[in-house]
């Protein structure tokens, strides 16, 4: 392989050519492809990760596009799931290494199957009930993750090695109820934060593929509008459910749920009891009787009542203009039959 592209870090001391090549060998997963996702997704692919696989469940929206720096207006006007649109550019940007895209809502019936032959999860997720389910799936099987969170001028980020260092679980120590934490969408977001938080997690991701002494040993925090950055020493603990009692009780869905309010979004999502394969194009032709309904060959959108029910091949739907699921899950069986 030419690794031309690559000579200006290849001449970085700490990585080299032995380092490159090992980067060049790595497979890593992406979990979200927001802003954190994208910033992550755009400097692994230039980096050389040999395998990236990026996991994603919405589309491309117009306010995406103030900090979500793989998208355009193009992608909005085709309402591209943001991993397929993710993947687009990044097959621009760097043609020689393995990309893959998933789209899909990650849940504890897949997300051992989706980490599986990773050397590295990235979490670039919006909410506390896919981190822990990160947590317990990569303490569980072994693999090293990265979490990290960006809202308002604040970010954060921790790494997290199985059996070495502690996990989620013994910062947070049981789940946030949903609607308990603020959210993008309620407190909004500069665009600087992401590149800031996305890039601390690249460089401790390329220090973890190459087996690099140097990794931070924190919980590290920081407001960009403030200009402050803090470390936090965190303690792994004995009793922690999760790493101490390895008591995997989100990824057996014990405290995790399938029907989701999306925080600040006047949405929810409906994921299907077991695994099914709809035929959007079937339930195009039978929708358009019906209401507004368009189709793109990724996802199907459906209008009616006030309502739109954005509805994926796997079977799952996000319902917006309610948080009620009761009324969702009647929209949902009344229109798509789940």
């Amino acid at each position: 392989m030419d690794l031309e592209r690559y000579s200006r870090q290849i001449l970085f001391s700490r990585i080299g050519r032995k380092g490159q090549e090992k980067l060049l060998r790595s497979a890593v997963i992406i979990i979200g492809c927001g802003a954190l996702g994208n910033v992550i997704a755009n400097n692994l692919a230039r980096a050389g990760i040999g395998r990236i696989k990026i996991v994603d469940r919405d589309f491309v929206e117009l306010s995406d596009l103030q900090r979500q720096i793989l998208f355009d207006e193009e992608d909005v006007k085709k309402r591209l799931p943001k991993a397929i649109a993710a993947l687009n550019k990044l097959k621009k940007i760097n043609s020689s290494i393995r990309l893959e895209a998933e789209v899909l809502s990650v849940e504890p019936r897949n997300i051992e199957k989706l980490i599986e032959g990773s050397h590295l999860v990235l979490d670039a997720t919006d909410n506390m009930e896919t981190r822990f389910l990160i947590n317990d799936a990569c303490v569980k099987n072994r693999i090293p993750w990265i979490y990290g969170g960006v809202i308002g001028s604040t970010g954060m980020s921790m790494n997290i090695i199985p059996e070495k260092t502690p996990c989620l679980r013994c910062i947070i120590d049981k789940v946030p109820l949903p609607g308990t934490l603020p959210t993008c969408d309620t407190r909004g977001i500069i665009n600087p934060l992401p590149n800031v938080i996305g890039s601390w997690q690249t460089s401790e991701a390329l220090k973890i593929l190459m087996g690099d002494d140097s990794l931070n040993q924190d919980l590290i925090y920081l407001d960009l509008w403030q200009g402050t950055f803090k470390q936090s020493h965190i303690t792994k603990r004995g009793d922690c459910l999760t790493c101490g009692k390895h008591d995997f009780r989100v990824l057996e869905s014990k405290e995790i749920s399938w029907v989701t309010a999306l925080c600040g979004r006047n949405a929810v999502q409906i994921s299907p009891p077991g695994k099914i394969n709809l035929s959007l194009e079937n339930l195009h032709h039978t929708l358009k009787k019906v209401g507004e309904v368009s189709y793109n060959g990724y996802l199907l959108s459906f209008k009616i009542n006030g309502y739109e029910l954005i509805v994926f091949p796997q079977g799952r739907v996000i319902i917006k203009g309610t948080t009620d699921k009761s009324i969702a899950r009647s929209l949902c069986a009344k229109y798509i039959g789940l």
